[in-house]
């Protein structure tokens, strides 16, 4: 997992007026919430935002650092300007520590599953699934190797190699990629 870091300054001024004043000096409003639903106004820098906004996936947690308290957190939300490129607010979420969070994940295959090499076709039937991990394990992504998979075979929810601490809630028999045999 790539562990970025934000820094962030608490905000006191807010509103409409505030806000606007925040984006023409490349700042953006955003809001903290904790496990309790509690709400923090921050302000956090656009290019720094931006550079981790855009990379990441839904499960990748940051270090997000307000006025030196350092704290792991999910970026939950983000009000984007089409028009201009440009964000205009953002919405991060602090659990605690050892909250186990439920979320889903898109998985991504690699190869070319053997029974297609001989004539089968690959379908794929779920590309997400659910699990269930403390923030610090949450996988940033889920690689799956289809290669192995032989005509009328099936790659399932089972076979997917995650981490001991990382709970899966989806099926375990879900079929996630098949191959079907060629009709002759």
């Amino acid at each position: 997992m790539s562990k970025q870091t934000l820094e962030a300054k608490l905000r006191t001024a807010t509103g409409k007026t505030a806000a606007k004043n925040l984006r023409k000096e490349g700042r953006i409003p955003a809001v903290v919430y904790n496990s309790k639903g509690e709400a923090t106004s921050i302000e956090v820098g656009e290019v720094e935002f931006n550079k981790i906004w855009r990379t990441i996936t839904p499960t990748t947690s940051i270090t997000l650092k307000v006025d030196g308290k350092e704290a792991l957190a999910l970026i939950k939300d983000v009000e984007y300007n089409i028009r201009n490129d440009k964000v205009l607010h953002a919405d991060f979420f602090t659990p605690d520590a050892d909250e186990k969070l439920v979320m889903k994940i898109k998985i991504h295959y690699t190869g070319t599953p053997a029974g297609v090499l001989k004539g089968g076709f690959k379908k794929e039937r779920n590309n997400e699934i659910k699990i269930k991990a403390a923030i610090a394990d949450l996988p940033e992504t889920i690689t799956a190797d289809i290669s192995g998979i032989n005509v009328s075979e099936a790659l399932r929810v089972k076979d997917l190699k995650l981490d001991s601490k990382v709970e899966v809630l989806t099926s375990a028999e879900l079929p996630l990629v098949t191959v079907s045999p060629a009709r002759g």
